[in-house]
């Protein structure tokens, strides 16, 4: 199925089952097709309506230039007002970082709550530092056109090692990625240009927000879902034991359906 956002861009996204509507906004370099989405599908859909979306220059989706985190939002505006005007939002990874963006743009009377798993913001200077480096050589890479060279800074930025760079270039994935590539700068933009926690801008989200981070992940991530729960109006962070950065659905899906299915019952009494 397909909505149109503000600007006349065409936003392709799935709905599966029953219940309020539960958007799941994407990380970098992963579209509603991605592996690992099929499996917390399963898991939410008894609970929500559960919309997956391609973002703006992902997947069936289309991208309106120029792009600007705002346009993102008005996707995602427009996917909630699909849904009926109200919906909660779940972020992976960088998608955390643009639901809360969005929450705090739109306001509580549309983003219902919103959640996040490991939106990566990092309070650490020297982080700061090797993410205002990347973001300025992404830029040089994508403007020559080198878009495997674009993936292979992210890659490396997150951690993986150069000789296994090496051989993922030559892997038939590979070529799905450099497809992605030109949406690594749109990732970077809702990141900021320190990366770090933008806790002034977290603080006026109105809605009830969830953290939450895998126990077995760099320490940054746990550090950055307290400092994030602390920073809004009514927050709350959760670590998850074992888990890494490749959140497993049936370990993220049970929070995800206790905090949003809290909220719900909190407003029907109401």
């Amino acid at each position: 199925m397909n909505v149109t956002s503000k600007d006349g861009t065409t936003v392709a996204y799935d709905a599966q089952g029953d219940g309020p509507a539960l958007i799941l906004v994407d990380g970098a370099l992963t579209t509603r097709k991605s592996e690992y989405r099929p499996a917390l599908v399963e898991l939410l859909q008894p609970h929500f309506t559960v919309i997956g979306y391609d973002r703006r220059g992902r997947g069936d989706s289309g991208d309106t230039q120029p792009y600007s985190v705002e346009r993102e939002i008005d996707d995602i505006d427009a996917l909630i007002a699909r849904a009926g005007g109200r919906a909660y939002l779940h972020g992976q990874s960088s998608g955390g970082c643009l639901a809360f963006e969005a929450t705090r743009v739109l306001g509580a009377g549309k983003v219902a709550g919103v959640s996040s798993y490991e939106a990566p913001w990092n309070d650490d200077p020297a982080a700061q530092d090797a993410w205002r480096t990347y973001r300025r050589d992404l830029v040089a890479a994508l403007r020559d056109g080198r878009r495997g060279d674009a993936v292979a800074l992210f890659v490396r930025l997150v951690g993986t090692p150069q000789e296994e760079v090496v051989a993922m270039r030559n892997m038939p994935f590979w070529t799905g990625l450099e497809a992605l590539a030109p949406t690594l700068a749109y990732d970077a933009e809702v990141m900021g240009p320190s990366g770090a926690v933008p806790t002034r801008r977290l603080a006026d989200v109105a809605a009830p927000v969830l953290a939450v981070c895998g126990g077995s992940s760099p320490s940054f991530m746990c550090d950055s879902a307290s400092t994030i729960a602390k920073a809004v109006r009514d927050g709350r962070s959760r670590t998850l034991e074992g888990q890494v950065h490749a959140v497993e659905p049936g370990a993220i899906a049970p929070v995800l359906i206790e905090f949003f299915g809290g909220l719900e019952r909190g407003t029907r009494a109401a």
